[in-house]
């Protein structure tokens, strides 16, 4: 062989190398943010949320090449145990390589996305530059006050594949390498309640006098530790300072609505509300699981004439203000 003609083959073995060369670098993430949420569905239903880059990133095209003795991995650790509010609430979750739960990242542990096919299955490193996501699920259960929700994950990725192929296939070097970088993680929870507001019904009388007073409740269910007010607006028919239900000819029979077994009437602006502390039942802050009871009577004002017969309709509501 001539100085000439291995000249020629090194130069044809380095073209055949050039297009198959890819690298591995460890890069910033991106944050996952499962946005705002009211506490009831914290509560009650799983949520998701994913971060488009866990901190990896590779281009060329070696998933082709690689061997099962080739890897790529992944381990989570945190001081907290899940995302901690501002009261010192912790609402856990779970880190998966997918979109699916086949595969949970436990924390602390490393995890191989190499052996576990998830490289094959999100085509990571065929191609174009792709950066490695990374997918979160919470746990239903999270009874927790409203506030932002913050955790700092640190991810530590750990790499060792072949990044170069010669003429033959043979392995002609290998990229042993790792990173790491932090991921914060964030919910915001806001306030919310569940409202039970059985209806009202005076039955029947032949004359307004004949109506007697009707005691209820009605009941609240707020986020945890939450403050709030309870209003009754002035319904759909008004007037004098009275509500008054309806009839279909336009008949009108006034009454009210007054705050637990007292004359004073419940509203919806400043000292006419309730507040959560004046509940009959459980006062206080909401507990984001308890009931708190509002009791009230409702009376028909005896002081005005006796409409003509029918059926006489209200529709009054109810609002809570934090």
């Amino acid at each position: 062989m001539t100085a000439r003609s291995c000249a020629a083959w090194l130069c044809l073995l380095l073209l055949s190398v050039g297009p198959a060369w890819a690298k591995c670098t460890s890069v910033a993430t991106v944050p996952a943010a499962f946005g705002a949420l009211n506490s009831t569905q914290v509560r009650n239903t799983v949520q998701l949320a994913s971060s488009s880059n866990s901190g990896l990133q590779c281009s060329g095209s070696v998933l082709s090449v690689l061997s099962s003795t080739d890897s790529f991995k992944i381990r989570i650790t945190a001081n907290t145990s899940g995302l901690v509010g501002p009261g010192g609430d912790v609402i856990p979750y779970t880190l998966y390589a997918d979109g699916t739960t086949t595969y949970p990242i436990a924390r602390g542990a490393w995890f191989e996305y190499r052996t576990t096919g998830i490289l094959d299955v999100l085509g990571l490193l065929n191609g174009t530059p792709r950066n490695v996501p990374l997918y979160l699920r919470t746990q239903a259960g999270s009874n927790v006050a409203a506030g932002l929700y913050e955790e700092t994950l640190t991810v530590e990725w750990a790499w060792d594949y072949c990044e170069g192929i010669g003429l033959g296939g043979f392995c002609i070097g290998r990229d042993t390498s790792g990173g790491s970088k932090t991921l914060a993680v964030s919910m915001t929870v806001t306030n919310d309640c569940q409202i039970s507001t059985p209806n009202l019904s005076f039955a029947s009388a032949p004359v307004v006098a004949g109506f007697g007073t009707v005691s209820q409740s009605l009941s609240v269910s707020c986020t945890k530790g939450s403050n709030y007010t309870v209003g009754l607006d002035d319904g759909q028919n008004v007037a004098g300072g009275r509500r008054r239900m309806k009839s279909a000819a336009s008949g009108y029979l006034a009454y009210d609505i007054f705050k637990s077994a007292s004359a004073v009437r419940w509203g919806s602006l400043g000292a006419a509300r309730r507040a959560s502390g004046d509940a009959d039942v459980n006062p206080g802050a909401g507990t984001g699981t308890g009931s708190q009871v509002f009791n009230y009577n409702a009376k028909v004002y005896t002081d005005q004439a006796t409409p003509p017969a029918g059926a006489y309709t209200d529709s009054v509501i109810l609002d809570v203000q934090f």
